[in-house]
């Protein structure tokens, strides 16, 4: 099956399955301990129904959002996603383009193999820049100057990966840069030509661009991989770290990996301007609650303050339908992307753009709600409902129906 004829996320998931060697689709796929992270982030959106509202005019629908004072086409971007040229070379670049061409952000991650200033060459105006905290903090203020100087405006600090975390497909597969591959792995790998075709061809394991610079001189692929592993995660981090950054930071800040009403009231007191609740798509702490669960009581503790987010689990437009119900102002991708850019490179990063810009529109048309706005508390329904409360009249503003799990 071609990338063209995928019709929807779960399509680019199988193809990139198909093209990707077993340790290498794993280590997109993998969550961490039983794995049980990535069940509870997909559940969390399936206790949610969708209300439609009918005899509303639909026949126009404009599914754009701003965000920080710039206007987006849609309400989704591609979130921060490491060592994507492990899977396809160019994988960052691709993402990059396809979100200038589609008008979204592309958050480049901490751990690309692209450099900033590649991707802010392909897109100035739709770069956000993803910091994951060194050890050494020079590190960490030089990362955010080449961020400044390539035009980057908004700063993405992830405080979800305090140490690394174990994940288990990893360890079976022997995941390591340094160490010799089982024969079995190796074998199944073969059955992949295409990317083991492209591998080879490129002289095996993608650099880490932005790292080079503070690596050894004369480092290789591997060399810088172990640096950074050396200076990620930074333990130590704490929030003085990020008041530090917000001194340095000129541009909107926004903190990654909250997931706690009393985190977010203290990352807004030290100045972020922006908040994106999520669990690192399960990879990080396996018994942790969907995003989704918590992000009512985080958004009634600094809803008014800043501007909130979601991620972790999104795999249709509904999933992007409800977070935008629950109140998040915007929504990011993960594993929806690499499996497009996997899969098909720059064709299959635009083919997850255009699947859900479809069901976006088709379910808002549906739902009674021509505009991004028109999303709210009261379109959604849960099972702890007795019955769903519709608003009588567009005008008319209706109580939320929707309550914090446990409340």
């Amino acid at each position: 099956m071609g990338i063209d004829k995928a019709i929807n996320i779960a399509d680019l998931r199988r193809m990139c399955q198909r093209r990707l060697p077993r340790i290498a689709f794993d280590y997109i796929e993998g969550g961490v301990e039983d794995e049980r992270g990535m069940g509870t982030n997909e559940a969390g959106f399936l206790r949610y129904r969708l209300v439609p509202r009918y005899l509303v005019d639909v026949g126009k629908r404009d599914l754009s959002t701003t965000l920080f004072g710039k206007t987006y086409s849609l309400p989704f971007g591609f979130g921060p996603t490491g060592t994507m040229g492990l899977f396809r070379r160019g994988s960052e670049l691709m993402l990059a383009q396809a979100a200038r061409d589609a008008n979204v952000p592309y958050v480049m991650s901490g751990a690309s193999n692209a450099s900033i200033e590649a991707a802010a060459r392909i897109a100035p105006d739709n770069l956000w820049y993803q910091l994951y905290a060194a050890t050494n903090p020079a590190i960490c203020e030089d990362l955010l100057r080449r961020a400044r100087d390539a035009g980057v405006k908004v700063l993405m600090v992830t405080v979800d990966v305090p140490v690394r975390t174990r994940r288990e497909r990893n360890i079976r597969n022997g995941f390591n840069f340094r160490h010799r591959l089982k024969p079995s792995i190796v074998a199944e790998a073969l059955l992949h030509p295409a990317w083991v075709i492209e591998y080879l061809r490129h002289g095996g394991a993608p650099i880490l661009d932005n790292w080079v610079a503070y690596a050894p001189q004369g480092a290789n692929a591997i060399d810088v991989a172990e640096f950074f592993n050396s200076q990620v995660p930074a333990s130590s981090q704490t929030w003085r770290e990020l008041e530090t950054y917000r001194k340095l930071w000129p541009g909107t800040l926004v903190v990654k990996g909250i997931m706690r009403p009393d985190d977010a009231e203290q990352a807004v007191a030290l100045g972020a301007d922006g908040i994106l609740v999520s669990n690192h798509g399960g990879r990080q702490l396996d018994r942790a609650p969907a995003p989704v669960d918590v992000f009512p009581a985080i958004d009634a503790a600094v809803g008014d303050r800043a501007t909130l987010m979601l991620d972790s689990g999104i795999r249709r437009a509904s999933d992007i339908i409800t977070a935008l119900c629950v109140g998040a102002k915007y929504t990011f991708l993960g594993r929806a992307g690499l499996y497009g850019v996997s899969a098909g490179g720059l064709a299959g990063a635009k083919k997850v753009i255009e699947i859900l810009r479809s069901e976006l529109d088709l379910n808002m048309g549906q739902m009674g709600c021509p505009t991004i706005a028109d999303l709210g508390p009261d379109s959604l329904w849960t099972e702890s409902d007795v019955a769903p409360v519709v608003r009588r009249a567009p005008a008319a503003e209706a109580a939320p129906i929707v309550r914090a799990v446990g409340a």
